[in-house]
């Protein structure tokens, strides 16, 4: 009984997500395609405003070198 119960608690269990993403839900189906509940562009918005692209810093670098 005890391993059943466990099985339910991790099903019911969330992952933690940015307040911007509240409901975001992201799924690979049985074709490798991922799907998700939320418009490509308005993740791709988010990404840019809050993750720094690590290509984009080291050629700013190059750029104050100059």
């Amino acid at each position: 009984m005890a391993s059943k119960k466990n099985k339910e608690e991790e099903k019911e269990e969330q992952p933690g997500v940015h307040k911007d993403l509240k409901g975001f839900d992201i799924k690979i189906n049985e074709f490798g395609e991922i799907t998700s509940n939320l418009d490509v562009e308005k993740v791709n918005q988010f990404l840019d405003k809050n993750v720094e692209d690590k290509k984009l810093k080291s050629r700013r670098s190059e750029d104050e070198e100059e």
